[in-house]
């Protein structure tokens, strides 16, 4: 009963309690096999990210507004020889042939970094895309996958995660998508769902206890 009245109130864009928040840290532990820690804003969580990846790490990205916002994106600008940047090494390779190559390296990259769209208190994480190009990595293929995570987007249950990916997330990635732009906008080609990870310390997430992302 009090799950169902929390779903009725749930908010997608105010962070939730703190029992909630660690309820999701322990189901996310528990059932998912993810190493889960909590940060109470941008600045540390940022803080926890870059603790978390070695100097000279080949790092890849995933399209995340949540880095962007924790300043990961400005940090790499700033530091540009401190990490291998996938990204990076792709945009200024200029011979087509090498680009190419980067970019098919870049789902098994050492670090695989970005966030997720809707994560259910249950353990459930969900990530929308358009070609899927971030999946891969997420999936299986990157030796490290690290997620920084706005506490706004704990759910209560998985269904309740999959409609705020249809009701939040997706509209505001259109409109932005669209301001940049885009005359088609975004829509959703692919819909991942994380119930649990086979190889532990694989993936881990830094909770961050403000609104971040979409």
């Amino acid at each position: 009963m009090v799950q169902n009245l929390r779903a009725s109130t749930t908010s997608y864009t105010v962070a939730p309690p703190d029992a909630v928040i660690e309820r999701t840290v322990q189901a996310l532990r528990e059932r998912a096999n993810i190493q889960a820690v909590v940060v109470d804003n941008r600045a540390q969580a940022l803080e926890a990210l870059l603790s978390r990846l070695p100097e000279g790490a080949e790092v890849a990205l995933g399209a995340s507004r949540t880095l962007e916002e924790i300043g990961f994106l400005a940090y790499l600008a700033q530091n540009p020889t401190r990490y291998r940047n996938l990204r990076t090494l792709a945009t200024s390779e200029p011979d087509a042939e090498k680009r190419a190559e980067i970019r098919r390296r870049t789902p098994i990259a050492d670090y695989y970094l970005g966030s997720v769209h809707a994560l259910a208190e249950t353990g459930e994480a969900v990530i929308a895309s358009l070609s899927g190009s971030q999946l891969a990595g997420y999936v299986f293929a990157a030796r490290n996958v690290i997620w920084v995570i706005g506490a706004q987007k704990i759910a209560p249950d998985l269904q309740a995660a999959l409609r705020r990916v249809r009701e939040h997330s997706l509209p505001m990635e259109d409109a932005r998508m669209k301001q940049a732009g885009s005359a088609q906008g975004s829509r959703i080609g692919k819909l991942l769902i994380v119930e649990s990870e086979s190889r532990a310390g694989r993936i881990s997430a830094i909770l961050v206890r403000e609104p971040l992302g979409f």
